[in-house]
């Protein structure tokens, strides 16, 4: 037995070399060489920046091709793109870039990097860099841009969940994610008074719904979060978390953005009652005061000028954009066209131009009325976010209106005798 083992053991040897030489040797599968992550960026400096950005990067390691496809991509020297950019119709595009290069621009541009490796299947990163190529030729790169519902967070969510089958929709669409459009943008806008404020007064009552965290994957940090909790299906049923590795490239050295914004309507209601108080001072003293009357016929004209001309662009925005955010806009209550007249009619008033108060005074009656119903609105609920604006306008329009309530504020008799002759003379 012992001089027979080692003749059947290298017998067993030669036939399972031989089975094994045989057997024939399985390809990869299609798709195993890519690897698929999502990079995403931070805020940065301008304001169109200050949502953060991402993009879809595909990484063949059998190739070395290295890609990002971007559907952030616009250009101001772009035909008409100002035109375009105040009618709410702007056509942005998608491209690959090298992935490399693109993480290093926004490296050196101070805003912070992270890639997150997701845990496809061989033929859903196949499926995805297909769908991407297809995307990224000239008949097919551009699309209608929208900041809340269609952008290039939105685009990059929506091509995930298409080659995940509508995991990350089904997981998400009706969760609540406790916060609304404004309250991002709010916040996200913090760093410039002048922008927040603009921005915050053109936004419209569709901007104040809650929104689900489906929604919410408008911002790129929120996609970035939700892809780090979320889990899908494999081949075999079985179910393990989408993203498989995650790295911190470069981290900003700027302050990031507050986590909820800071309420600013305090400060406004300071300058409104401010404002309006000293109006209403100068009313009562505008028979026996020149100062008072020029107080009034400048700042009275001055607010009219601003509450008017930005009604007009709420008006404008409204009815003929296509800013859907834009829409059904309260503040119209408190910039109200009304004011357009006024812009003439106060100063001619406070000048001795008898002719102007009664119209001066309709249209502030008009206007302080208007005001009113919208702070009365705030008692009805799905009302706008708003009280900054309320806090600001209502006591301007009442302190104006105060100037000229009284059926005889300003009077020929109380002017001084150059200013009567006009007066006469009209």
């Amino acid at each position: 037995m012992r001089t027979r083992r080692p003749a059947v053991v290298l017998a067993l040897a030669l036939f399972s070399g031989t089975a094994a030489a045989q057997a024939p040797i399985q390809p990869p599968e299609p798709g195993s060489e890519l690897i698929v992550s999502v990079v995403t960026m931070g805020p940065g400096t301008y304001v169109w920046e200050r949502f953060g950005h991402n993009a879809i990067r595909i990484t063949d390691t059998r190739t070395g091709a290295d890609t990002t496809y971007n559907y952030g991509m616009f250009d101001f020297e772009h035909e008409n793109f100002y035109r375009n950019f105040a009618l709410g119709r702007m056509d942005y595009w998608m491209e690959g870039h090298d992935a490399n290069r693109e993480i290093g621009f926004y490296m050196r541009s101070n805003r912070s990097v992270w890639v997150q490796v997701l845990d496809l299947t061989p033929r859903q990163a196949l499926e995805l860099r297909e769908f991407l190529q297809w995307n990224a030729r000239p008949e097919n790169r551009f699309y209608r841009y929208h900041y809340y519902y269609d952008n290039c967070s939105t685009r990059v969510r929506d091509a995930l969940d298409r080659v995940l089958d509508g995991t990350i929709r089904r997981a998400t669409d009706t969760v609540p994610a406790g916060t609304t459009f404004r309250t991002h943008t709010r916040r996200l806008t913090e760093y410039g008074f002048f922008t927040r404020t603009g921005i915050d007064i053109g936004l419209g009552r569709p901007t104040d719904r809650p929104i689900s965290r489906w929604e919410e994957m408008f911002l790129p940090l929120a996609l970035h979060e939700y892809l780090r909790g979320m889990s899908v299906a494999d081949d075999t049923g079985g179910m393990h978390p989408l993203v498989r590795a995650e790295e911190t490239l470069y981290l900003s050295t700027a302050e990031p953005p507050p986590a909820e914004p800071t309420p600013w309507w305090p400060g406004f209601l300071i300058a409104g009652l401010g404002i309006g108080g000293m109006l209403a001072w100068a009313g009562r003293r505008a028979s026996r005061s020149r100062a008072a009357r020029r107080f009034i016929a400048i700042a009275g004209g001055g607010w009219s000028l601003v509450a008017g001309v930005i009604g007009l662009v709420l008006a404008w925005l409204w009815l003929f954009t296509d800013h859907t955010t834009s829409y059904y806009n309260e503040n119209l209550l408190h910039f109200s066209l009304l004011s357009l007249p006024l812009i003439w009619w106060i100063p001619r008033a406070f000048a001795g131009g008898q002719r102007f108060v009664p119209a001066a005074r309709f249209c502030l009656w008009g206007a302080a009325a208007l005001s009113l119903a919208g702070l009365l609105l705030k008692l009805l609920p799905g009302s706008q976010g708003n009280a900054g604006v309320i806090a600001l306008a209502l006591p301007i329009h009442l302190g104006l209106l105060s100037c000229l309530a009284a059926p005889a504020a300003v009077t020929v008799s109380d002017l001084p005798s150059g200013a009567r002759a006009e007066a006469s003379a009209r």
